[in-house]
């Protein structure tokens, strides 16, 4: 899609400017640390169901809510906590979601002594990334994907399946799903190339 700046994007960029910012800085680069990878696990899971302009908007209202999603914060919730969460209309109010993240967050605490999550999630990148030419080529779950929803459930982890986990790997830049001819193309290649080459 033709852009009025004269760039080529991936279609789903357009209609909305939280959307063309969000493709244009973010989604695809690389990703890593504990408390980034842990919001990207939320956001993705909240966003199941929903359209990502929805998680978007509310973004600032979840990083309010979920105290920055500093793990160790989250994981001490409570039933007060969840609660709370419930009446705050900034968020997705889903108490199976919620629930989750607070069973998520003690999850990634517990892998700290296995290597860590952004180990856990980078040890499932693939060989090679899709070359999409249209939207409709874009896969939605992948063999890696479905490895990575088994890996994450077996320690603990919910709301992660085979479709939620590729919507990460995109997201995070460990797969590069922007259209062939959108100029955010090979980004993440670039942002991931080590300093002084």
């Amino acid at each position: 899609m033709l852009g009025p700046d004269g760039r080529r994007r991936c279609p789903w960029a357009a209609g909305h400017p939280l959307n063309l910012a969000y493709h244009d800085s973010e989604w695809g680069l690389p990703v890593h640390g504990e408390q980034a990878l842990f919001e990207r696990i939320t956001l993705e899971a909240f966003q199941a169901g929903l359209s990502w302009l929805t998680i978007l908007a509310k973004r600032p209202a979840f990083r309010a809510a979920f105290d920055g999603f500093v793990p160790e914060k989250v994981a001490a919730y409570t039933d007060a906590d969840v609660l709370r969460l419930m009446a705050d209309a900034g968020i997705v109010r889903n108490r199976a979601k919620i629930e989750a993240t607070v069973r998520n967050a003690r999850a990634v605490l517990a892998l700290r002594g296995k290597g860590g999550l952004d180990r856990l999630i980078w040890s499932h990148r693939p060989a090679e990334t899709p070359r999409p030419h249209t939207a409709a080529e874009v896969p939605t779950s992948t063999p890696g994907s479905k490895a990575l929803a088994r890996e994450l459930r077996a320690h603990g982890f919910g709301f992660v399946g085979p479709t939620t986990s590729y919507a990460l790997m995109e997201a995070i830049g460990m797969v590069d799903t922007h259209l062939v001819e959108c100029h955010r193309r090979g980004s993440a290649l670039h942002a991931a190339a080590p300093a002084g080459g």
